[in-house]
This record gives structure tokens, sequence and C-alpha cells, in this order.
């Protein structure tokens, strides 16, 4: 079968489940609906079905106001992370690299932090999260700078220092934070969640999260070629360094956004990269696409475990944790037969 033709395939294949985990995870819950039910309420809300007015607002309460917000916020994230991740290895040219690298997670978690403390809101603390990070990574690139180069390995060393520094501030807020009331809000944020994400901040930070997305699954034939060297990139005319750091502060924005909604959920980014890797070929025209499915997908079966298996939620970060390690053990396996 030709590349071009199984590549596509592979891309329906994954919208479609990516569809298909959707609707799941609208029924998916302590209160279940049923298919049949979940249909005739869409029905209603179109003005082609009638119900009991109390049994529509109870399925009103519970999808649009509970898990309709879950559910987008889990496919944006997932698919964010991931094509963050993506992108980080194409311009560092390293498949080991994350969208933590240049210190976005520790000045998330740093600005968050500070918004539990000081009180800001639900909407004031996701917001000041994504500043921080965006600072942070400001921090590791102008302390690149200063050493008067564009090198990917300052742009590391960089990224290190200033992943350092934030992770001693976020340290210092927690040691001033009250043990009581404000302590166990940072814990529980770091470990990641999505119950509290909400429309209202949806519609601030989903429009920003899906441009950076599309912009980036767009620059995958220049990314291809930013993977080969410095002057085998310049020889074709793309100006690298103009390149690299527009892709850098998109999938930085990208990264502080999904932080911001969900806390600090690892894996994703390093993972799924992989996943597509190895399902589609190296060309990242098809990767970061093929990424932003196959992440909204992983997020989404992650979250659904999370709320399902235990009594209480089990924090998003843990889940992601736990099946990330399991997949990635799995996918060397898969690696190292193929090698």
């Amino acid at each position: 079968m030709p590349v071009n033709q199984r590549s596509r395939r592979l891309m329906l294949a994954s919208v479609g489940l990516l569809a298909v985990a959707s609707l799941g995870s609208l029924m998916l819950g302590r209160y279940a609906i049923s298919g049949a039910t979940l249909f005739r309420w869409a029905e209603m809300l179109m003005g082609a079905e009638s119900m009991p007015e109390q049994r529509f607002a109870l399925l009103n309460a519970v999808i649009l106001d509970s898990r309709l917000p879950r559910v987008c916020a889990a496919v944006m994230v997932g698919a964010g992370l991931s094509v963050a991740g993506a992108a980080f290895q194409a311009v560092f040219r390293n498949p080991l690299v994350s969208p933590g690298l240049l210190g976005v997670l520790n000045g998330c978690a740093f600005g968050a932090s500070l918004g539990i403390v000081f009180n800001v809101g639900s909407v004031g603390t996701p917001l000041l999260a994504c500043v921080t990070g965006l600072i942070a990574v400001a921090v590791g690139v102008m302390i690149a700078r200063a050493m008067r180069s564009d090198s990917i390995l300052m742009l590391i060393l960089g990224g290190i220092i200033s992943n350092a520094l934030f992770a001693g501030l976020l340290s210092v807020v927690k040691y001033m934070a009250d043990p009581q009331d404000q302590l166990p809000g940072i814990v529980f944020w770091l470990l990641g969640s999505l119950s509290a994400v909400s429309l209202p901040l949806l519609y601030v930070m989903a429009p920003v999260l899906a441009v950076a997305i599309i912009l980036l699954v767009l620059l995958g034939r220049v990314l291809d070629v930013v993977s080969l060297s410095d002057d085998e990139a310049y020889s074709l005319g793309i100006p690298v360094n103009y390149v690299r750091y527009f892709v850098i502060t998109l999938a930085t924005l990208i990264s502080a956004l999904t932080v911001s909604l969900a806390g600090v959920v690892g894996w994703v980014g390093l993972l799924i990269p992989h996943v597509a890797r190895l399902l589609i070929g190296a060309s990242n025209r098809w990767i970061l696409p093929l990424s932003a499915t196959l992440g909204g997908l992983f997020l989404l079966i992650s979250d659904g475990l999370a709320r399902t298996l235990t009594a209480s939620e089990i924090p998003l970060g843990v889940v992601t944790e736990l099946l990330g390690a399991i997949a990635f053990l799995f996918l060397i396996g898969r690696i190292r037969q193929g090698a």
C-alpha cells in the first residue's frame, strides 16, 4: 500500500476512534447514561424530541455542565501535549525530549501555587500559571542568548537552569503555604486533574490552544527539514534559528495552556509521538496530526479510568504516569524487535 494512502487511513481511523471515545466519555461516570438516552437528549436540544422537564434538566447538568467541558479539555490537552512533544523532538533532534525541557512545567506549577496561596480564583489561577510558564521558558532562552549562542546545547542548558530556578521558587511557595488549606490544593493540582475545568475557562483558552496546535501541524514539512543538520536546512532555504524559536514559542504556549487547564500531566508529550512514529513513519507531516488525535484518545481513556476505577477520583497525572510507563516499556520492546 502506498505510504500516503496508508497514512490517510491511519489518520481517519484515529479520528473515528477519538469520536467514539468522546461519546463514550459523555456516557461514562457515576451517573451512567445510555446511548439511547444521549441520542434523545441531543434530539431534545434540537427540538425534535420531548422528555420530562426535570429529566432534561438533570441530563443538561450532567452532560453540559460536568462531562462536556471535561471531554473537550481532555481532547485539547492530550492533543496539545502530544503535538508540542513531537515538535520539540523535531527541533532538538532528540526523540527523548518532552515539552517540559525548557522549564514550562515548573514555571506553570509555580504560578498555580501562587494563585492558590493568594486565592486569585478558578480562572485567575490557570491564567497566572500560563503566564509564569511562558516566563520560565523565556528565562531559559535568554540564558542561552546571553551566552551568545543559538546552539541546541545552550538552549538545553538554559532550560535546565530555568527548571531548577522555578523548582526552587515552587518549593518556597509550598513552604509558605498554609498546610491545612492551601498546601493540599497545591499538591492536588500538581498531580493533575480535569475536575476543575469549566466552560468559561475553555472559552478563554481553547481558541488560542486550537490555533497554536493547527499552526504546528501545518509546519510539519518545515520541521522535516529542521530535523536535518543546520547546514543542510540552510542550504534548502530554511532560516533555522527563526523557525526553531517560532516552534519553541508555539509549543511552549501550548504546553503552558495545557498545564494551566489540567495540571502536570506526564508522559503524554513523550510517549504519543513515539507511538505515532512507529505507526506512520518518520515524516513530521503525518506525525504531528496523528499525535494530536492519539494524544486526545490517550487522555480520554486515562481520564475515564481516573473517574471510574475507584470510589474517589484518582489524579489524572497518576494514571498517565502508570499507563505511560507500561506503554513505553511495550514500545521499547516493539522497537527492539524491529531493529
